[in-house]
This record gives C-alpha cells, structure tokens and sequence, in this order.
C-alpha cells in the first residue's frame, strides 16, 4: 500500500508517495525527469519491488508537474523541491536520494548536502541529445557518496560506451540492453519490457545492499 502527503516548496506544491518496508534497512527517495512525472516506468517499477525487500522508496512529484505544467520549472527550483522532500520525510534510515534524467541531475547536485548514504541516477543526461561537447559529467563526479547510474544502452542522452573509464570514484554503471532514455525497449530487442525493469529493481536492490546497508552505515 501507499500514502500520500502534500509539502510546500518555495515554488509551490509538491507531493510524496510513500511505499514503505515493513521492516526498511534504507530508503530512496525518488524524482522524475524534466518531460514526465513519478508514473515513469522505472520508477513504478521500483516502487512496486522495493518495499518487499526492505527498502522503503518514495517518489517525489515537483511542484511544477503538480500544477499540471508541461515542461519542467529551472534546476535550482528542482534542487529546492528536493531538499523539502528529504526534509518532510525524517528518515530514521540511511536515505538514498535519487531520480530519473533532470531528477537524476538534481540528486548528483544535493546528495551530499541532504546528508544521503547514496545517489541513484537513471538515465543521466550525460549530455543533450546531439551535443556530447556539453558534457555534464562534473555533477555525476560531484554527488560526493556511491552512486549507481542506470543506463539505456541507446539513449541519446549518453549512451553507456560515452562514460568515462574509469567511472568516477565510487561510482557504477548498470545496462539496460537496448533501451532509450525512458528504458523503453523495441519489441525485438534484445530483453523484454519486463526483463528491462527487472535490471533496473535487481542492479538497485544488489548496490543499495552492498553499498549502503553492507557497509556498517546501517540504522
């Protein structure tokens, strides 16, 4: 089951939706990217298997989407609506703090002040489509705690072999084959629909145990 809860933001109003753990090791708290909300595929699918396994996550939909705006309000105003979703929720576990593109952005640039054990970044916006000399890799090396990045291997955004090697320090990289940006996959590609969210809860739920719960930063 899930609840929901309201919270002001200096930009308006954004919501939490709560799945929790009956007996949670951590928690992720989840943001959507600049052109969906927290309906998006991957972040669903997070929701539904995590609690199961400990892990308590919830999704944070921005004050922007909420008000029913189709394009997403500037970074600074997604940092601030983050910080007031790790605020409200006063956590007693290790928080991991993460989103899907823009939400993965603004995760990379707040981890380390919210205080999060780790950073989950899906579908990073490596760079906007077409142009790889505007890299923004710098964020994704700043979140400054371990951080795992889910990747499309077609995503137009950064696909996986555009990544450095090595990876930023502390730093992992999970693959979806064949996927987009959205963690789509074609009908013939080389995994199902199903198979892909499954790669996406299972490399999640493998680094949050080993990278957060594993590590002594337990409750």
């Amino acid at each position: 089951m899930s609840e929901e809860r309201l919270i002001g933001t200096a930009y308006g109003e954004g919501r939490l939706v709560m799945h929790r753990a009956r007996r949670p090791l951590a928690t992720l708290l989840l943001s959507h990217g600049a052109g969906g909300g927290i309906e998006a595929r991957d972040l669903i699918a997070l929701a539904a298997a995590l609690p199961g396994q400990g892990i308590n996550v919830v999704l944070f939909e921005q004050p922007w989407r909420r008000a029913g705006k189709k394009v997403a309000s500037a970074p600074p105003t997604l940092d601030v609506g983050l910080r007031a979703a790790a605020d409200a929720l006063r956590v007693r576990t290790p928080l991991v703090v993460g989103g899907r593109s823009a939400g993965a952005r603004s995760a990379c640039r707040q981890a380390t002040l919210l205080g999060a054990r780790g950073c989950l970044a899906i579908s990073f916006p490596l760079h906007p489509p077409g142009k790889p000399e505007k890299s923004r890799l710098g964020e994704l090396a700043a979140a400054g705690v371990p951080t795992l990045v889910v990747q499309g291997e077609r995503d137009p955004m950064g696909r996986p072999e555009e990544f450095p090697d090595p990876l930023p320090p502390r730093t992992d990289l999970a693959v979806v084959p064949g996927a987009d940006h959205g963690l789509a996959v074609p009908r013939s590609g080389p995994v199902s629909e199903d198979e892909a969210m499954g790669i996406v809860v299972e490399s999640t739920l493998e680094w949050i145990i080993r990278e957060v719960v594993g590590n002594g930063t337990g409750p």
